[in-house]
């Protein structure tokens, strides 16, 4: 059997950060979300984890994996504008009463995750539904060519 590539690490989260976003996807996979890594945003920004979901909702994960972490994060607000529902993900370590009440909760390690607190719903107009699931799909099959294909260069 022919073993499978694995995309290389980015190199741009911390250990804990891998470990919380490891979790964070298997839980998400477990509830028949599928989700990729580092996915630029219309915005410009980089979300950590986008999910989609069968019903086609979208799922933005925000992953925080220290105080300091959190305090100098001041993008995330802007994430909502792209997604139906957003998260915070964090370590066991982190304080859940830190993170704000008007997005969801995921404690998590490199074993798993739970939700801890449900993220509230805030429907994407069609267009930017629309435009969110094109760069998706794109996103994943464009990562998996890319893990395919080696000597594919930008």
């Amino acid at each position: 059997m022919q073993e499978i590539p694995r995309a290389p690490e980015d190199g741009r989260q911390s250990e804990t950060a891998a470990q919380v976003s490891r979790g964070v996807r298997r839980l998400l996979r477990a509830h028949g979300l599928a989700s990729v890594t580092e996915m630029p945003l219309p915005s410009g920004r980089r979300a950590d984890i986008v999910a989609l979901a069968p019903d086609g909702q979208i799922v933005i994960v925000e992953i925080k994996s220290s105080m300091a972490d959190f305090r100098a994060d001041l993008k995330w607000p802007e994430y909502r504008h792209h997604c139906d529902r957003l998260y915070f993900a964090i370590p066991v370590e982190v304080s859940e009463d830190a993170m704000p009440d008007d997005a969801g909760l995921i404690v998590a390690d490199a074993f798993g995750a739970a939700f801890v607190r449900t993220a509230p719903d805030h429907r994407l107009a069609g267009a930017t539904r629309r435009s969110m699931l094109l760069r998706f799909g794109h996103f994943a099959a464009d990562r998996l060519h890319r893990l395919r294909d080696a000597g594919l260069q930008d």
